[in-house]
């Protein structure tokens, strides 16, 4: 059924196989040529991974950037969860990551796993003898490679072998007792564990306080930094010798580039802060030097630079009526000559006076002027007059 995935992970297992046979010092039925060989079926693996575990780190990176913006949303709409789902696409497409990118190298890497176990194990099928298994081609292993592989020896002990093999297959293999798989084993699960611890203990020391204040992160956190890395251990015994390379390898290649890519990472990162930095710090005014400001147009603290006074508009009326202002025609309305200017000097000056408050007050209004008459209550005035 999983023929597709099983069939090409034997061939980059088989084409290792062929590569490390080729060296004079090692040879096909050499149990370092088939450890190599699925130490570097890892690592092809793992290389072919590599941008999707990239656009990993950097969408999960922006999920942390965004998780007080995702609770409030979940607190804004409370159980409304079709509306939280909107918002919450919403804000991944404005922002432009995928919280699913962040999952799929472990959706890729579990049925490589799976496929790799598969392909060992049929290397020596349960329920059959030795005779029978040599005889059975493993996908694109011919019954001759199977034969090599189920003859290869790692520092004595059968790279196809695990602890607790049944006794009758462990019989298949001349002179080898459980003491001889243990002797290689438990190192490679001890360091497999250790590294496992490491490789998770690297990822839990880059979350940022709210995560590690989450109850949900502190259980994970404590699952992978212990229970991971003792599942390793304890689990070991259940698994062929190449199985435990596999882990060894996989978290060794995981701890490399974690420590690779993050740092990578990292100073992209500090490279854009230093630019924006740069960038405010060009916008903005030299150190002592005071800020620019645009001078207004316009009116000056007196009333108005370039404005004439009021007096100089012709509403004054002063004695005499003679001047400039006279000539304007605004200021007594009169026009009588000097002795009815002089008849008019009392309310003339009642104008100056009205005129010079408008002046104080701001008023400016030069469509209308007013106009300098005669009162209409000053009746000693108008007696004179006639």
């Amino acid at each position: 059924m999983l023929d597709f995935i099983y069939y090409p992970v034997s061939a980059i297992m088989w084409f290792w196989h062929k590569v490390f046979s080729a060296l004079p010092f090692l040879g096909p039925v050499s149990g370092i040529s088939w450890a190599l060989s699925v130490i570097f079926l890892v690592f092809t693996l793992r290389a072919l991974l590599i941008k999707p575990f990239v656009s990993q780190v950097r969408s999960m990176r922006k999920m942390a950037e965004f998780a007080p913006e995702i609770q409030k949303l979940k607190k804004k709409h409370g159980d409304d969860r079709q509306k939280q789902a909107a918002e919450m696409q919403k804000l991944q497409s404005e922002h432009g990551f995928n919280p699913l990118g962040g999952c799929l190298p472990i959706f890729v890497q579990l049925p490589v796993f799976f496929g790799l176990f598969h392909v060992l194990r049929m290397f020596n099928r349960p329920g059959l003898t030795y005779e029978q298994n040599i005889q059975i081609p493993n996908y694109v292993f011919p019954a001759s490679d199977v034969k090599s592989f189920l003859d290869a020896r790692l520092f004595g002990a059968p790279i196809s072998g695990w602890i607790t093999m049944p006794a009758d297959q462990l019989s298949a293999f001349a002179g080898v007792t459980r003491v001889d798989m243990a002797l290689v084993a438990v190192p490679l699960m001890i360091l497999a564990g250790i590294l496992t611890h490491m490789t998770s203990r690297h990822s839990v020391a880059r979350q940022t306080e709210a995560q590690a204040a989450n109850p949900q992160s502190a259980i994970m956190n404590k699952v992978m930094l212990y229970l991971f890395p003792i599942g390793v251990v304890v689990g070991g015994p259940f698994f062929p010798l190449a199985i435990l390379l596999y882990w060894l390898s996989n978290n060794g290649w995981t701890l490399g580039q974690q420590y690779v890519i993050y740092r990578k990472i990292d100073a992209e990162e500090a490279e854009k802060k230093e630019t924006a930095v740069a960038e405010r710090q060009a916008l903005g005014p030299r150190p002592g030097q005071k800020p620019s400001r645009s001078k207004k147009s316009g009116a000056s603290p007196g009333g108005g630079a370039g404005e004439p006074a009021a007096g100089s508009n012709g509403e004054s009326t002063g004695a005499g009526g003679a001047g400039p202002e006279a000539s304007n025609g605004e200021g007594d309305g009169s026009g009588t000559g000097d002795g009815e200017a002089a008849a008019l000097g009392t309310d003339g000056a009642g104008t100056t006076a009205e005129a010079g408050q408008r002046s104080a007050n701001g008023s400016s209004d030069k469509a209308k002027p007013e106009v300098g008459r005669p009162r209409t209550g000053s009746k000693k005035s108008n007696r004179k007059r006639r």
